[in-house]
């Protein structure tokens, strides 16, 4: 029975050590499906399951337990920074930098308020424990890895700030669904109202393409080309298709209209009813069913020289007489602007003769089996660059120690910029969802089996005989107050729609159940509005300064 003790017991063994991971991953995730009142902890049961194990005294060599959770947290925070990446710059934008003026306030007053009570507590509570909890009470994970990580730098030998977190969590999540239901009734929200007005505005749609089919009633137009009329207009526009004389063809620049023809433009939301009042009525045709036979397909593009080229740069219609009506990126139709740039993954909606169309998919690509392999060069070569941006110094007066982004902030840098300019650079970054997230979760349960597998030896001493329940109250204090007060100002003087709001908070604690609740109570996608347009720079702020609290007061 040696070989049962060792597998069981011995720290060396790598059996041992793949064993005990395989079985905390295993068993955290399963147990993170189970809900409470429609909400779950998710993939933070791993950390509880790790901490379980470890206390009975379940664990292996330390260095190991060190590379399995730096490793683990480097592939988490670098896929958020491709996922977040494209949208990073984009979400200062408009309306945007409002609610990501509000998150911002949420982070400042998350850290004021913890460092409000590590003070008040007169040295109960030593400043990276209190690290741990307020990364608890907003549910940041990564975080955690980056306080971690600068807690290495100093050479921390306390007690591990995991356990505060592991204290404050659950209730942290629980304080923030709680708070979006003390805003609503505080505020006195009607969910119908806040609905309607939602549906009536539709700002993020009016950008999307529109299509339109015409008829030419504009006298001035007579005899005018393609070129002219969109000078005239003022405005892009794409005409795909043109019925002159029963005859239909695909309109160039110099193609001249006349009264009475029939065209197919796409046109932004917003520009629709200008184009439809200077050109002529809207009619109904069936296009399908004219003397010159037309398609329109969606091609794939999957060649890496086509990434980060302009649209208007491969002269698609003049070289192949087709067409581009829209892109669609992640789910999302653009309209096809000659100044978009392409990237691999997009599907482009070509329009033309079935022979151009085929020569113009060979130029795109339109090999789908192209995207189903990851590229891995990508992703390790900025996780190269990531590594190396983390460990350069960075020294600042008044500092004692130069300040570093570490594994977690250099990783994350690159992988934003690289997820937004890769493509000038020539690096292909695209990868499935399901790749992306795969990546991710390996990532993230591989760190939270490390972290807990080494707090547990601690966990009893010092929380359940300790100062737990302490934790767990600065945490709920650390998680309601600054979401009550950024929620209320919001709502009352802001006027900001209740279910933005909501979004708008799940962001700011990159918290997925809370989320996945907001989703529940709305009907519409005004939660997850809120959520990805604030997600990026919350995401990048957490993880970043609990880091730099750290460097610069220990």
């Amino acid at each position: 029975m040696d070989w049962l003790e060792s597998l069981l017991w011995d720290p060396a063994s790598v059996a041992h050590i793949v064993a005990l991971y395989a079985f905390v991953i295993s068993v955290g995730v399963l147990l993170g499906k189970i809900k409470i009142f429609g909400v779950s902890l998710g993939v933070t049961f791993v950390l509880f399951t790790g901490i379980l194990m470890g206390h009975f005294g379940f664990t292996g060599e330390i260095h190991i337990i060190h590379f399995l959770r730096d490793f683990g947290l480097i592939l988490f925070v670098y896929c958020i920074g491709l996922q977040v990446g494209p949208s990073f710059f984009s979400s200062f934008k408009k309306g945007g930098m409002t609610l990501n003026m509000l998150a911002v306030a949420i982070v400042v007053l998350n850290i004021v308020v913890a460092l409000v009570i590590y003070y008040a507590s007169a040295g109960r509570v030593d400043l990276p424990m209190m690290i741990g909890i307020l990364y608890g009470a907003v549910t940041n994970t990564p975080g955690l890895g980056a306080a971690q990580e600068a807690l290495n730098q100093l050479h921390y030998t306390g007690d591990p700030i995991a356990l505060g977190y592991a204290c404050a969590y659950p209730l942290g999540v629980i304080g923030i669904i709680g708070s979006m239901i003390v805003i609503r009734y505080i505020c006195r929200v009607n969910l119908t109202k806040e609905d309607e007005s939602v549906r009536n505005e539709e700002t993020d749609v009016k950008h999307q393409p529109h299509m339109l089919q015409l008829e030419v009633h504009n006298d001035a137009l007579e005899g005018k080309t393609l070129s002219q009329l969109r000078n005239f207009l003022g405005r892009p526009i794409v005409c795909s298709r043109l019925r002159h004389d029963g005859h239909v063809c695909i309109p160039k620049s110099d193609t001249a209209f006349h009264v009475g023809d029939q065209l197919f433009v796409v046109c932004t939301e917003e520009d629709a009813p200008a184009v439809v009042a200077f050109i002529g009525k809207e009619i109904e045709m069936d296009w399908e069913k004219q003397d010159l036979p037309m398609v329109s397909r969606r091609i794939l593009v999957t060649k890496s020289e086509i990434n980060g080229r302009r649209l208007g740069s491969l002269h698609l219609r003049d070289v192949y007489g087709v067409n581009v009506t829209r892109v669609n990126r992640s789910g999302v139709d653009l309209f096809a602007d000659p100044n978009l740039i392409l990237q691999v993954g997009d599907r482009v909606m070509v329009v033309g003769q079935q022979d151009a169309v085929e020569r113009v998919a060979n130029v795109l690509g339109n090999q789908l089996k192209r995207l189903d392999a990851p590229n891995i060069v990508t992703i390790f070569v900025g996780i190269l660059f990531g590594i190396i941006l983390g460990s350069l110094p960075f020294a600042f007066p008044g500092m004692p120690t130069p300040v570093k982004l570490g594994l977690a902030g250099g990783p994350l840098v690159v992988a934003i910029l690289i997820g937004r300019f890769g493509h000038k650079l020539k690096l292909v970054t695209y990868t499935t969802m399901s790749a992306n997230l795969m990546l991710r979760e390996v990532g993230i349960v591989l760190f939270l089996a490390s972290v807990g597998i080494e707090a547990g030896q601690q966990f009893v001493q010092t929380v359940v005989e300790g100062d737990g329940l302490l934790y767990v109250g600065y945490g709920f204090l650390i998680t309601i107050i600054p979401l009550l007060i950024v929620g209320i100002v919001a709502r009352l003087y802001l006027k900001v729609n209740y279910f933005t709001l909501t979004g708008l908070i799940a962001g700011s604690t990159t918290d997925p159940p809370a989320l996945a609740y907001a989703n529940q109570n709305s009907g519409n996608n005004a939660p997850s509005v809120g959520y990805s347009t604030v997600y990026p720079l919350t995401m990048f702020l957490r993880i970043l300064a609990g880091q730099m609290i750290l460097l610069t007061m220990m």
